[in-house]
């Protein structure tokens, strides 16, 4: 390891950028970045095609073979891999050693760099795209020349963002054609995180070719948006998106109305997408502190929604309301009357959006263009202290071909739509949970208690159908006992289905079997924690 250079009143002094270096391969703004450079009397000095688009433009540019003496090679694999360039942006100005360096190899300082890199990301997430095109897409001298000017920001500046490119020119032009240290060391912080999101990237392509499950899980996460607190007020909070992700919670998605999204109206969104993306028929879900208290099918979305409303309507005070229709002025009349935090939909007519902006000054409404559904390999994470658990996705297809009737009595056809729906339900609600369903709508949800039979008697005190007689109930696991399946038949559920799988199977099938019920056996549960 090279000995550390101690820092100087030089070093912490403004650097006059007299010879810039500009190697892009996003375009955007760059002619106008050079332009302002050139006007400001920095010697121009770059690469391939950048220099070719200078010069349309006007601009006279010094090719990097020219500076480094060495043509660009292997159709352009190998053009800044030399050591007059790294020399000429590593070197330490003041230290004597370097600077002899510099004379005798006739070396000229380089004071800023503006690079970024191929499009890997935007290229391996083609569909179809050959591994040979994945790989020449690996940028190697780009984030060489970053991390080099980046380490030596005390004596040079990089720029690896075009958004960057205004506030890095009108510094200059007020500076005296100088950046601050302060500057220099915040360019520097954000060109690391850029070449560790463009490594993560790729370590993370290569990963998952081979394992499911790498030694090394590598992801990075990019800042969407500061979000006004977290849970609570006192907690700060701001929403990052995963790199390459395919979709996230926001993705094509537009906010008409509205207050900002909180931490907990995305956390809520996330899981009432999560139910509504279970259906095709038209549906929609009510969410409250992150699981469903009302969910329904209907002949159209506005039955839906009037289904679900009323399967608890105190719950379903200040929720989140997705549906898979769009919103038109009968269904803005009703959703008026309710107190909802937030609407998700496909579409709004504008007689629908112009009566809900009216009279719902904060509530947040939200379009749906997202058509995309998440790829079934993509992992589910949660953070616990420390680490991250991660698992495959709960992406189960409901098939009722892979089911076991284990009771004398077979469900009718009503019966397992029924049974299916509540199925769907359950496997978003909170654990142990338990999903009351009839006439496809929710007639009462237990969720997140620590007793199974707990979780029936909380859903059957919670149902406002007129009765439970011909209900169905679905169970995310197994039932340790008879009694929680005897509790919900008391009250005349007559088809229940659940995974199985209880030492005590037996005695609760015929419980089912004794009081003339179907019971369904699922053999897969859908616990969530």
């Amino acid at each position: 390891m090279p000995e550390a250079q101690p820092l100087t009143a030089a070093t912490q002094a403004p650097v006059k950028v007299r010879r810039a270096l500009l190697s892009v391969s996003d375009k955007r703004g760059i002619v106008d970045f050079a332009r302002g450079l050139a006007d400001l009397g920095v010697e121009l000095v770059s690469t391939g095609g950048t220099a070719g688009a200078l010069q349309e433009a006007g601009l006279e540019v010094r090719s990097i073979t020219d500076y480094t003496g060495f043509p660009e090679i292997m159709d352009g694999r190998v053009k800044t891999l030399h050591p007059k360039l790294y020399a000429g942006l590593l070197a330490v100005r003041e230290h004597p050693d370097h600077a002899q360096a510099l004379s005798d190899h006739d070396i000229e300082p380089v004071d800023l760099v503006c690079v970024n890199l191929y499009p890997f990301e935007r290229t391996a997430a083609r569909r179809g795209v050959p591994d040979s095109e994945v790989i020449e897409n690996i940028d190697i001298g780009g984030p060489t020349m970053i991390r080099a000017a980046a380490k030596n920001h005390a004596y040079a500046a990089v720029v690896v963002s075009p958004e960057s490119y205004d506030a890095v020119l009108d510094e200059l032009r007020m500076g005296d054609g100088a950046l601050a240290p302060q500057t220099r060391e915040a360019l520097a912080g954000e060109a690391f995180a850029y070449t560790a999101r463009y490594d993560t990237s790729i370590a993370r392509w290569f990963a998952e070719r081979s394992e499911d499950f790498p030694d090394l899980y590598i992801r990075a996460y990019e800042k969407l948006v500061d979000l006004p607190y977290g849970e609570n007020p006192h907690q700060r909070a701001a929403y990052y998106t995963q790199v390459g992700a395919r979709l996230h919670v926001l993705s094509m998605v537009r906010q008409h109305h509205g207050k900002q999204l909180s931490f907990n109206n995305l956390l809520d969104l996330d899981a009432a997408r999560r139910v509504g993306r279970e259906f095709e028929v038209p549906a929609c879900v009510i969410v409250k502190h992150n699981n469903p208290c009302g969910a329904a099918v209907g002949r159209t979305g506005l039955e839906a929604y009037e289904r679900a409303f009323a399967a608890d309507p105190i719950s379903a005070f200040g929720g989140i309301v997705v549906v898979n229709r769009p919103i038109d002025l009968a269904f803005a009349e009703r959703l008026v009357e309710q107190f909802v935090e937030v609407i998700f939909a496909p579409g709004y007519d504008e007689q629908a959006l112009e009566l809900l902006r009216e009279r719902k000054k904060n509530l947040r409404i939200l379009e749906d263009d997202e058509r995309r559904v998440p790829l079934t390999g993509d992992k589910d994470l949660k953070q616990v202290l420390g680490g991250l658990l991660v698992q495959d996705r709960d992406a189960d297809v409901t098939d009722r071909s892979e089911m076991e009737v284990a009771t004398s009595r077979h469900p009718s056809e009503a019966e397992w739509g029924e049974l299916l729906f509540a199925w769907k339900v359950a496997k978003h609600v909170k654990s142990n949970a338990i999903v009351l369903s009839k006439d496809l709508a929710t007639a009462g949800i237990g969720a997140g208690q620590m007793s199974r039979v707990d979780s029936v008697r909380l859903a059957v005190e919670k149902s406002r159908v007129d009765s439970l007689e011909g209900a169905a109930l679905a169970s995310d696991a197994f039932f340790p006992f008879a009694d929680g399946p005897q509790l919900a038949i008391e009250q005349g559920v007559r088809a229940i289905i659940q995974p199985g799988g209880s030492v005590r199977d037996d005695e609760v099938v015929a419980a089912a079997d004794a009081a003339g019920v179907a019971m369904v056996l699922t053999r897969r549960r859908h616990f969530r924690h």
